[in-house]
Order: structure tokens, then sequence, then C-alpha cells
């Protein structure tokens, strides 16, 4: 692992990421790590990470995606199995950089995608757990006509202004996810394998009033995954459950996830504690 401060860039392929690490950073310690929404950064999660590294007690580190927040922009489109790719060529290295140990990987929308991906084809000792909040595993005609009326959003009304808050290039930002999503060839995009493969414990959680897509997702991971699944279904919230509900988001992640990180300091204490009798 090298030496990283709490914040800069990261370069990882040939790419140069923003990152930050909330919490304490110490080796061995657990870790959450945060994979952004489709049109997500580092800003976007706004307080969460803070609140969660508290919560947890664990060290919290959220980066922006290549082209996404203040990362630099590589490559002009997104590949149609962008989703899959982070998973298996950049999250990986990301781990190796950071000294990732011991922790969960928590995603939402197409992070949390990534993070299914990531751990249905990967068998990583180090990975405790899986939080996946507003899930896509399949894509659902909801989701598309969602996603059509973000294009109109974008270029007709005030999106694009809104964004620009949070990403140095906006347009690219925006577009290359949008087109992406809209080629018809991603219509078959779906993690049904990778599902079936996931060998850790996965929380999913989700907006009842969430209109990037329907609660097939959740019955998709119901009806795929063979690992310890919980869901988690909030009333009166759209598709960002960690802003518009968040104490009730945070203690769900919290009673998920405690035992999780935890479980190698408390067999080791209760190791001690046995060669002292």
């Amino acid at each position: 692992m090298h030496s990283l401060a709490n914040e800069g860039f990261l370069s990882v392929n040939g790419m140069q990421l923003e990152y930050r690490i909330v919490g304490q950073n110490q080796p061995q310690s657990p870790m959450i790590v945060m994979l952004h929404e489709g049109l997500g950064s580092i800003q976007t999660w706004g307080e969460f990470p803070t609140v969660l590294a508290g919560a947890t007690n664990a060290s919290v580190l959220v980066y922006s995606r290549e082209g996404y927040g203040s990362s630099l922009l590589s490559q002009r489109e997104l590949p149609i199995n962008y989703i899959k790719q982070h998973a298996l060529q950049v999250l990986p290295r990301i781990f190796d950089q950071f000294g990732f140990s011991n922790g969960i990987l928590l995603g939402h929308s197409d992070g949390a995608s990534m993070c299914a991906a990531y751990a249905g084809i990967k068998r990583d000792a180090r990975l405790r757990g899986l939080v996946l909040i507003a899930p896509h595993f399949c894509v659902e005609e909801e989701t598309l006509a969602e996603i059509r009326n973000a294009r109109e959003a974008f270029m007709d009304r005030d999106l694009r202004q809104r964004l620009s808050r949070y990403h140095t290039n906006v347009d690219a930002a925006f577009v290359r996810w949008n087109d992406v999503w809209l080629k018809p060839e991603f219509a078959n995009f779906d993690l049904a394998s990778e599902l079936a493969n996931i060998r850790v414990p996965t929380l999913v959680i989700r907006g009842d009033d969430d209109k990037y897509g329907t609660h097939r997702q959740v019955h998709f991971a119901e009806q795929k995954c063979r690992c310890e699944l919980k869901t988690l279904i909030i009333p009166n919230c759209g598709h960002v459950p960690h802003r518009e509900k968040r104490a009730e988001t945070v203690e769900a992640i919290c009673e998920f996830c405690t035992r999780l990180l935890h479980r190698n300091e408390s067999n080791r204490k209760a190791h001690t504690a046995r060669q002292a009798d």
C-alpha cells in the first residue's frame, strides 16, 4: 500500500481519480468503500460518508469515477459493459492502493450494480458484505423512461445547472451515462449469474417511490441470491434513501454491518481471553 493522504488524486489504470477518506485509516482496520450513482461523485454523497464513519466506527473511502466530479476525463464514451469493467479492472486496484483488508462495499444505483458484479465474480476473502442502495440488477422500461426524462431535463430545463455543482465536466458526465443506458444493446444487461455467485451477506435498500425502476429489482435478488440476504423497502422514499431517509438508512446499515466489520476484532479479543484462561 502507498502512503496516501486523506484526500487527493489517485492514479489507477492511467486515470486520475479524486478520493477522500473519512474516519481513522489504520492498517487492518475495517473500511467501507463507497461507489456512487450514474450521475454521482464524491460531492453528491454529501455528509453521508461522515455520518456513516461515525456510526460504524469504520473508515469510509469515497471516490469519483473517471469523468465524474473532479476526476479527469480520459475516454469520450462509456463502454457498453462499463459496470462490469469498472468492477473488475478498476476496483481491485483501488483496493490494493488503499490496503483494503477487511470491509464492506457500499454502492448506490450504478455503484450498487458494480458492487454486486465484483462480489459475484471475485471471491475476495477481504470482503465481508455488500450494501446495495437502489441497485439495478436488470434493465426495466421504467428505468429507461426516467432516463429519457432526465435527458429532457438536462437539455431543456435546469438539470445541467444543478449537476454542474458536482462535476467539472458536466456535459461528459451526463451524456456518456445517458447515451449508454439508451443504447438498444444495453437492454440485455443483467446480473443474474453474478447474484447467484455472491457469497457474502448482502443488504438491499430501496425507496418505495423510486422512479428509476420497480421492486422487481428486489425480487430479482431474492430469486437469484444464495447468500444471506436482507432487504429493506423504505416508505415515502425515492431513489436516494441515504439523503431522503438518512436516519432509517444509516440505522439499517449499522445493524447489518457492525458484526461483519468488527468480526476480526471480536475474534481476536475472544482468542486472547481464551489464552488468558
